[in-house]
This record gives C-alpha cells, structure tokens and sequence, in this order.
C-alpha cells in the first residue's frame, strides 16, 4: 500500500459526490413499495417499478450539500459535544494522569498486551452497547496509544476499527441481524455461536495486525502513517515515571463513568440517540469543570479551542450525508438494489452468498445505515436467497458481512467519520492502514460464508 496515493478526504468525498450526480444520468429512477411495518418502512418484494428519472443537475449539487448538514445535524453536534467533552477532560489531566500511571504500572515492556486487550475491550464496547453510542471513548484510546509510543493511527485501530468490527460483526446486532431475523420470521439472534466465531477471530486478527504495525514504527518511526498529524492535548507532558493518579482525577474519571453508565441505561431503556447523547457530554463537561475548579474564562476557551479541533471532523460528517442526499434526489438506490439482486439470479449456491455479500457492501455506500440497508435490501435478498438454494440465515449472515466489513472504509458512514475525527485520523491516511485488513476480514468472512453454505446453516 505504500506506492498508493489516495486522495484527500475531502477530495475523495467530493469525487464521490461527482460520481453519484452522473450517474443519476445512467440509472434509471425506481421504487419499491413500502409499507409500514412496527413503524419501520419495509420494501415490499416484487414491487419495484420505474419511476420519472430525476437526474441530479449542475446547481443540485451544491445544493445538497447545505442539505447534507441539515440531514445530519444530529451527529455534527455530537461530534462537536464530544469533542468539547474530552477537551475539558484533557484539561483536567484526568486521562493522562491515568494513561501515564496505567503505562508506569504494567511497564512499556507490556505495550502488546496492552493492546491486545484495549482492541478486545472497544470490540466489547462495538458487540454490546453500540457504535456512534461509543463516540465518547475513543479520544482516550489516542492518549493511551500515544503513551505507548504509539500513534493516532495506531489509536483509531485500537478503537474506530476494533468498535467497527466488533458492532457489524456482533452475533446480537439489533440493528442488522435483529432486523433481518424479524423479516426472515427466525428465532432472534439464533446461528449466534458461528457469528461469535467470526466476530471474535477477526477482532484477534485486528489485535495481532495493531501490534505488528506498533512494532513496525517503534522499529522505523518514519514509517509511521500518523506523522505529521496534530498530537496537541494528546501526547504525555513528563516522563512515565513521573505519573500519579490524583484524587481529583478519580474524580473526574468518576463523573465520566457514571456518564457513559447513564447513557448505556438510557439507550438500552429509552432509545435514546444523537440529541440526549449529546446533551450527556455537556452535563459532563459542565461538571467536570465544577469539580475542577476551573474559572469561566479558562472553561470557555478551552471549550472553543476542543471545538475547533473537532470542527474538522464534523464538518466531514455533513459533507459525506450529501452522497445520500444526493440518492434520495435522483431515486437510484432501490433501482441499485433491484439490479443487484437481478446479477445473483442463476450463480452457483457458493458464489450467491459470497455475491450477495459483494452487493451489500456495494449498497453500502449508498444506503450506510445497517437498519436502513436492511429494510430496503433484505425484503428482496430473502427470496432471492431462496431461489438461489441459501437458507434464510446464510442469507441473513452474507449481508451482515457485506454491511459489516465494509463499514471500515465507507466513506459515507457518519459515525466512521466522526470517530475518526475524534482520533484526528483523514480519511486517506486512515484507508492506507485498514485496507490490507479489510482484505484480510473480507476473505475470512467469504470462507466462513462458505461453510454456511455447505452446512445449510
């Protein structure tokens, strides 16, 4: 990967941008018919029908892109409050103080197994509670990754991917397989042991290829893909073995805690979202800089100065929502799906599932919400999936992967971007460290496809 120039994030999202307009003026516009199902809209099968084409014109364009913002105001701000969260946190020297003295403790000699167990646990965090939900934690991956004589690189690994994975991997996704085992009329999350299997091998494999590359620029720092890259706020300010953990800090992690524990409590018994998320990491800030004692204008500027640094990240949240604005405007994405679905009609068994999975991760980029894929997607696949000889589950396990892997260079993912964001990571120099992985995932979970198809799983 090294020879391969990627363009800039913005670049590269622009040309995204361009590319769906044009083709807006090859594809023809459709739809299928929805109804409402528990108060979801769920493409009815065999309804797809071609609708006047709308194609996207010139001034579209760049009228989307306001809409862009506009549609995904909700995770702008939370990148935003996450962000300004983490700054009054970082002022407290909370996380560095217990970054430091986690090091000091387990010795720099155990900085493998320190990340072989943080890319386990934000895995964890990935299978059980979410993933934008999970936002709020990976700033401290950056100061630990950093305390190890890692890099930002090496942080958003240890975090972005490891959450990524572990979330469309889960055996308990309920936003894909809990949706697609409701539309296949399956027994909820059932086949769980062979989807823990691949979740958990390919979180080892992510583990092993952070240490490598963690070994590679401890060897060669100027091999280092973060170089460059704005470490301000993040990296240590003394020597390991000067760190202390105060009372103070206890404090400050206590109230962070306490927290993320109310919003697990919230999501998981009210729904909540983006807004109450949010709201969470500005009580945060506000008593954190309670406790700390920090006077109105130091709160202030410091909380000026976090959003500056995290408005470039939200600024590439609503850039990137303009792809799907641009979609909804032109009417292509269902006439994708169809025709998707349409190319598996006929493959072998084995290459319709490895196919099906291909299409998904292709609907991905356009459709980036694992339920919306898979209200719009799965309607169509499951029947087709029985044409094809695949049962419901290995149809329900092929879209898991294509939605799930992909997720870790889909442009077009809100919470990918702000993630990313908040370990200060561009989307090209993040593209150059996790597509060998993603090759590597995408083979595992093809194999393991495979073998469903043989057991009939």
């Amino acid at each position: 990967m090294k020879n391969i120039k990627i363009p800039h994030a913005l670049t590269l999202l622009f040309l995204i941008i361009l590319l769906v307009s044009a083709l807006s003026h090859k594809i023809p516009a459709g739809k299928f018919e929805r109804i409402l199902i528990d108060g979801k809209n769920t493409v009815i099968p065999n309804s797809y029908t071609k609708i006047e084409s709308s194609p996207i014109g010139f001034f579209d364009i760049f009228k989307a892109i306001p809409l862009g913002f506009q549609t995904a105001v909700n995770i702008i701000f939370i990148v935003l409050a996450g962000g300004i969260m983490f700054g009054v946190i970082e002022k407290s020297k909370a996380i560095e103080n217990a970054a430091g003295t986690l090091v000091r403790k387990l010795g720099n000699e155990k900085r493998y197994l320190i990340v072989f167990l943080i890319t386990f646990f934000y895995g964890a965090l990935g299978v059980f509670v979410g993933y934008e939900h999970n936002i709020a934690m990976i700033p401290i991956a950056a100061v630990l990754s950093i305390a190890i004589g890692g890099d930002l690189i090496l942080a958003a690994g240890i975090s972005v991917a490891a959450v990524t994975i572990g979330f469309g991997l889960s055996p308990i996704n309920p936003y894909t397989v809990g949706i697609g085992h409701k539309l296949a009329e399956l027994p909820l999350f059932s086949g769980a042991l062979l989807r823990t299997l691949l979740c958990i091998t390919a979180l080892f494999i992510l583990a092993m290829y952070n240490i490598r590359y963690l070994k590679k620029i401890s060897d060669s720092p100027d091999k280092s893909l973060g170089k460059g890259l704005d470490e301000s706020g993040i990296q240590l300010s003394k020597p390991i073995s000067e760190y202390r953990i105060t009372g103070i800090n206890i404090l400050v992690l206590s109230i962070f805690i306490v927290g993320l524990g109310v919003i697990v409590w919230g999501v998981f018994s009210y729904k909540w979202y983006f807004i109450e998320l949010s709201a969470i990491f500005l009580i945060i800030s506000i008593l954190v800089g309670l406790v700390t004692r920090m006077d109105q204008n130091t709160f202030s500027e410091t909380v000026l100065k976090s959003v500056s640094k995290a408005a470039p990240g939200a600024f590439m949240v609503g850039f990137a929502t303009t792809i799907k604005v641009l979609m909804d405007m032109s009417n292509i994405g269902d006439t994708i799906s169809y025709e998707m679905s349409n190319i598996l009609q006929g493959l072998p068994q084995f290459f319709a599932a490895v196919g099906m999975s291909i299409s998904q991760g292709l609907i991905n980029l356009f459709i980036p919400s694992g339920s919306g894929q898979a209200l719009a997607t799965l309607p169509v696949m499951i029947p087709l999936g029985e044409v094809l000889g695949l049962t419901r589950q290995t149809t329900i396990l092929a879209f898991q992967i294509g939605d799930g892997v992909t997720n870790l260079v889909n442009p077009t993912l809100g919470g990918l971007i702000g993630m990313l964001s908040m370990c200060r990571v561009p989307l090209n120099r993040w593209f150059k460290f996790i597509l060998p992985l993603v090759m590597i995932i995408l083979v595992l979970s093809w194999t393991v496809l495979t073998i469903a198809t043989f057991i009939n799983y």
